[in-house]
């Protein structure tokens, strides 16, 4: 389930809002210059793996923002629970980083959690099949693919050098609760709604 958990950056105990309902998801980002939309294959894949057929359902989508952002690549990418280096390759990006161009991710299959370090709050975005999201160059941020990684996503770059992490040497992301935590909460959590604390 998509999801976003905005927190104070000295309190990972609890966070300020909490919400699935994918509209108020988008505002929230979109106020902070994050770009989180929806996509729809446009034709039926037999393999959700196969980079030529992913690539070639949501090929309009993938033009549409290569045109608007001035991306020249994009390629996918997967993981499944039983790789060998599932473990190495979650804690590859588990520390806050930055890198020198945004960094877009669409699923097309299972789940991950970015967190972005904006001023002085987080923002938990658990991103699912059908969701993309553009996390602006520079960013500090980090992303959880959780313990069982299971997913295939479409990247886009204006130069995949450009995507090198560049870590901050902050501990923040240590502090605050990691996938399998936020993703429980939030499976538990039929109906799409929306709190704030006080």
């Amino acid at each position: 389930m998509s999801f976003l958990a905005i927190y104070a950056e000295q309190d990972a105990s609890r966070p300020q809002l909490i919400t699935n309902d994918g509209a108020q998801i988008a505002s929230e980002l979109e106020a902070e210059g994050i770009r989180f939309e929806r996509w729809t294959a446009g034709c039926e894949m037999s393999d959700p793996t196969d980079q030529t057929q992913v690539l070639a359902a949501y090929a309009d989508d993938v033009a549409r923002l290569k045109s608007e952002n001035g991306f020249v690549t994009a390629d996918v990418i997967g993981l499944t629970p039983d790789h060998p280096d599932r473990d190495a390759l979650r804690g590859k990006f588990l520390d806050e980083h930055r890198h020198a161009e945004h960094e877009v991710r669409f699923f097309v299959r299972g789940s991950g959690i970015f967190y972005l370090h904006l001023g002085e709050r987080v923002l938990a975005v658990g991103c699912e099949k059908d969701d993309l999201i553009a996390v602006p160059a520079g960013t500090p941020h980090w992303f959880d693919m959780g313990p069982t990684p299971d997913f295939t996503a479409i990247r886009l770059f204006t130069n995949p050098e450009g995507w090198i992490a560049n870590f901050t040497d902050n501990d923040i992301a240590a502090r605050f609760p990691r996938h399998e935590a936020l993703a429980e909460h939030f499976t538990q959590t039929a109906a799409p709604h929306s709190q704030e604390s006080a």
